[in-house]
Formats: C-alpha cells, structure tokens, sequence
C-alpha cells in the first residue's frame, strides 16, 4: 500500500514509505526529462494530476515533512528543465520567465507557472492533512447492525480534494442534482492509489458539470448563479428546460454517502 507503520516513543505513526518516496521522485525526474523540448504548458498540464494524486492519496497520514521535501525535489527539475529550454539565458531571466507568485492565494514567489495564461504548478505541500478519525469502541465494517454508522462516519470522514467552489455549490444543493436528485458524489469507493487519484479528476468532470443560470429579471435567490448537475442529466434533459433554479429541501445531506 506504500505506507510505513510503526510506533515511535510509544506513538504509533504512519508515513509514506521510503519506496514509495524513490518511486514518485523517480517517476517525476523522467517526466521532466521526458519533457524537454516542450512548452511549460505541456509540464503542468503533465506534471500537476501526478502531484494532485499523489498527495491526495497520502494526506491522511504523517506527511507534511515528506511534501515539502517533494516540492524542493521538485523545484530543483522544474529549474533543471528551464535553463535546458534555455541554455544561453542568465538565472534571473529564467527565473522572472517562469517563477513568480503566481498563486495569488499565497505568499510563495517561487512558483512555476506559464505566463500566458497565469497556470502553475502545484504543490504537495498545499494539500491539507487530514487526521485519521478513529473508530468507535469494536465497530466493525462487516456488522449489519452498524451500516449507518459507517454511513454517516464516510459522509463526515475524510473529505475529497475538491476545489472550493464545487465545494460550496454542494453544500448549497445539499450534494444532490437538481434534475433528478441523486447524489452527485459518492464516497463508499474512493481511489485506492496514487494513480487512481490521478484520474479521478477527470472522472469527477466527466461525471458532473456546471451550469450557468440565467434569470429574466436578472436577480438570483443568495446569488446562487452556479449549479452542479450530473453530465447525463445536462445531456438528457438540454439546456433549454433547465432554467428552473429551485434546489432540494435543506434538510438533505451532503452527497458524499
């Protein structure tokens, strides 16, 4: 599983094992390699769902040391591969061309990025921690009995690295689509690796879209502009029927059963 578990001065502590630490340094410095020639562009839009999944995957665990040794790992191959791109260009050329504070989130002015279009290459260290919850007395996942225990223990568990914006129109919709009032996420089968995490980005944008609503008076209830909607419910139903912006009672919870 990639994991090291082991009791430190009588404190039981998992981290991200030294293998597989060599295997995501490894894996990044021969993508690094692998892109040279290409344009910063083509670095993040390769480089950031590695780092995403990554540390998606091992956020619940003793990680933040690890991260930002990664992030200096990582650092260090994306100068590599700048002054490869450039080889007769002096060091603050390249470091105003790509480094700069482009997270305006943060304070960090050692940001690679693509001036362009304002893109930039994450980090592993801005991935919050996330603690492990322990569980109640003997409760065991296989004991009918406790089935909504674990429900409602997965609904306020670990929560899914999500942007903030999908984050608050959940919340707003009570994790359910307008249209046919299924729940938008599903927490009972997250990613099991690193690379998985990777890809499931792209499932959640396959899976759900947002659409803009427009009103004729031009007012909108709390100023609820944005909603999420299941991709095949936009598909079915076309964008002209859904200008309905009522959402489903308060009283539902948030999608992540």
């Amino acid at each position: 599983m990639g994991f090291n578990i082991r009791r430190y001065h009588g404190k039981l502590l998992i981290k991200p094992s030294k293998a597989a630490q060599r295997r995501i340094r490894e894996r990044l410095s021969i993508e690094m390699v692998a892109l040279r020639g290409a344009n910063a562009g083509a670095v993040l839009k390769k480089i950031n769902p590695i780092v995403r999944g990554w540390s998606a995957y091992y956020r619940t665990v003793v990680s933040s040391e690890i991260f930002t040794a990664l992030d200096n790992h990582m650092w260090k191959l994306a100068y590599k591969w700048a002054k490869h791109s450039h080889p007769n260009k002096p060091k603050h050329w390249i470091s105003d061309k790509y480094f700069g504070r482009f997270n305006r989130s943060r304070s960090d002015r050692w940001v690679f990025g693509d001036r362009d279009n304002g893109a930039y290459l994450l980090k592993f260290s801005w991935t919050k921690i996330v603690r492990h919850q322990l569980v109640k007395g003997k409760a065991s996942p296989d004991d009918p009995a406790l089935k909504s225990y674990w429900a409602q223990r997965r609904r306020k568990g670990t929560p899914l690295p999500i942007d903030a914006m999908t984050v608050r129109l959940l919340q707003a919709q009570h994790g359910r689509c307008p249209i046919c009032g299924g729940l938008l996420l599903h927490a009972d089968h997250p990613p099991q690796s690193p690379q998985e995490w990777e890809a499931w980005r792209a499932v959640i944008r396959k899976a759900i879209s947002k659409q803009y609503i427009a009103f004729p008076d031009g007012r909108t209830p709390d100023g609820q502009r944005l909603r999420l909607l299941h991709a095949h419910c936009l598909r079915r139903n076309g964008a002209a029927e859904m200008t309905n912006p009522a959402l489903l009672p308060a009283g539902e919870p948030l999608g992540l059963a």
